[in-house]
């Protein structure tokens, strides 16, 4: 374990022996933090807090300090974090509230750039990335390989799903199905993202299936639940993908972004 003659290190915290503590960095008595993580400077780590392995966490950075809902009285709830995120300079991630399940949850692989927001109760899964000054309110869940642009603000309660993508300076109010890419203030929906698919290698076919059922829903101008009907009663319904981005359209409890 290399910790810096500078840093803080409450002697109740659990540190692998691989981790790196850099000069005047803070950690509080309930922090676990797992093989290979470094904390690189001047980076507070607070409350009942669970970092995983090879995580990188730049200078400036606050994780698991106490929420800003006002009914939080000082419960101890929970931050955790997976495994090879990278967490750039002063970002904040805050614990959970017990109006919700009590944890705020971080997966694995994302990319949290500058001065970043992750509020209480979020759960965020795996390979997203969240440019510079993006903002996730409480409660919010995003899904996996999502992108945020910039100065992206995600309303509390929203679901982002994944594979989905928010153009620099969106303000998005409701839920964003799978796939879909939207921007603007309010944030409007403006196709999928064909090009992230192709880049992971989806199938020509399931991209025109796709294709044709966005036009489906966003399109042709019909009511959202007869839209729903036509497209689940076609044939490009069998899709895996395509039913998963119906079934994201229907779980939805705050409207889509259309």
């Amino acid at each position: 374990m290399l910790i810096h003659p500078t840093a803080i290190v409450d002697p109740k915290a659990e540190l692998d022996s691989d981790v790196e503590v850099g000069p005047f960095c803070v950690v509080g008595p309930d922090v676990r933090i797992g093989a290979g993580t470094v904390l690189k400077s001047h980076v507070v780590v607070n409350g009942h807090t669970t970092i995983g392995q090879h995580n990188e966490i730049y200078q400036f950075t606050s994780v698991g300090e106490v929420n800003q809902d006002k009914k939080y009285k000082g419960e101890p709830t929970q931050l955790i974090i997976g495994d090879r995120n990278v967490i750039r300079e002063n970002s904040t991630i805050h614990r959970g509230t017990i109006q919700d399940q009590g944890v705020t949850r971080i997966g694995s692989g994302n990319l949290l750039m500058a001065s970043t927001h992750v509020g209480h109760d979020c759960i965020v899964g795996d390979n997203n990335i969240l440019a510079n000054y993006a903002a996730l309110a409480g409660h919010v869940h995003v899904g996996d390989s999502v992108i945020l642009g910039g100065y992206t603000g995600i309303h509390q309660f929203c679901q982002v799903n994944s594979y989905s993508m928010c153009g620099m300076g969106s303000m998005v109010t409701k839920d964003i199905p799978r796939y879909v890419m939207v921007s603007g203030d309010p944030a409007k929906a403006h196709g999928m993202n064909f090009e992230g698919m192709r880049r992971r290698g989806t199938a020509p076919e399931v991209i025109k299936a796709l294709r044709n059922a966005y036009k489906t829903i966003y399109l042709k101008r019909m009511p959202l639940e007869k839209a729903l009907a036509e497209l689940e009663s076609s044939e490009i319904a069998s899709i895996q993908e395509v039913a998963d981005f119906i079934l994201s359209i229907r779980l939805s409890k705050r409207g889509i972004v259309r």
